[in-house]
């Protein structure tokens, strides 16, 4: 089995090591704090020991910042600090930092000898013990896949984006899409709250409506600036101020859905008439 050096025994770092040390692994693990500990695997006083491992994994709830991560892989005792070469190990980055600092990282590595890749976990600690996570990837397809054997024991969906920094951006685009839905679902409850329905029945008519199968439907093609019809603005904007009227009305706050009827209400304004038109808002703003 392969030997796999973790940076990082947080709570997402520990699953990952029980993973890996239940599956045949050998482990190497640093951690600052001294009670922070695994059984099985073997403590290192300092990240340069992990530079004799085969896959060495930055553990997102340890290294998740641009200057931990530089810390522990370029500092004075980082795991790349004495230089690489043949043999060097296959850095796994799951901090979710920004992709320009993680293309940065990937350049150091490979002048350093040493491959990189950035591999953004989903799932959470309980599916790392289980090896159901999912994966988004991002590297040099020869670098991923000296990757993959480990990935494999902890992910039950791996996907390959692009080069390095991909894997970080699909991360940004996840966040953005969960966090303007929770947004919208906590909006949308108030309402339901603030009118006194059943939550189970208002769900169960929601069941297979357009609103469940948006990101199916149209991702990729906003993605590509698709500019078929995608619904009426005017429409949208009457449905979304009926709602704040009503929302006013019952003394219910919905920040989100003012800021998104007043970004379709500036569509009409501009003489747009179909919902497509927020492509070219999104191209604009890029």
């Amino acid at each position: 089995m392969t030997v796999v050096g973790i940076a990082g025994l947080g709570v997402m770092g520990t699953a990952i090591a029980t993973r890996l040390m239940d599956t045949g692994h050998t482990v190497l693990a640093y951690e600052t704090r001294p009670d922070a500990r695994v059984r099985g695997t073997v403590r290192v006083d300092r990240p340069a020991v992990l530079a004799a491992t085969d896959v060495v994994l930055l553990s997102s709830d340890t290294a998740n910042t641009a200057e931990i991560v530089r810390e522990v892989v370029f500092g004075p005792d980082g795991v790349l600090s004495a230089g690489m070469g043949a043999g060097a190990p296959v850095v796994v980055d799951m901090s979710g930092i920004d992709p320009d600092g993680t293309r940065q990282f990937a350049e150091q590595a490979a002048a350093a000898g040493a491959a990189w890749v950035d591999a953004l976990l989903f799932g959470g600690a309980p599916a790392a013990l289980t090896g159901r996570l999912t994966t988004m990837v991002g590297g040099a397809a020869e670098d991923v896949a000296r990757a993959t054997p480990v990935l494999d024991t902890l992910a039950q969906r791996i996907t390959h984006i692009g080069p390095s920094g991909s894997g970080q951006l699909v991360r940004m685009v996840n966040q953005i899409l969960t966090g303007c839905a929770f947004a919208a679902i906590a909006e949308s409850a108030a309402l339901v709250r603030a009118a006194g329905l059943e939550p189970e029945q208002v769900l169960g008519a929601l069941s297979g409506d357009r609103a469940e199968a948006l990101p199916q439907e149209f991702f990729t093609k906003f993605a590509g600036l698709d500019l078929n019809a995608a619904g009426p603005v005017g429409n949208m904007v009457e449905d979304l101020e009926t709602a704040q009227e009503y929302a006013r009305a019952s003394n219910v706050p919905l920040p989100v859905t003012a800021a998104v009827s007043e970004l379709h209400r500036r569509l009409g304004t501009a003489g747009d008439s179909d919902i497509a038109a927020l492509n070219c808002t999104g191209r604009a703003t890029a």
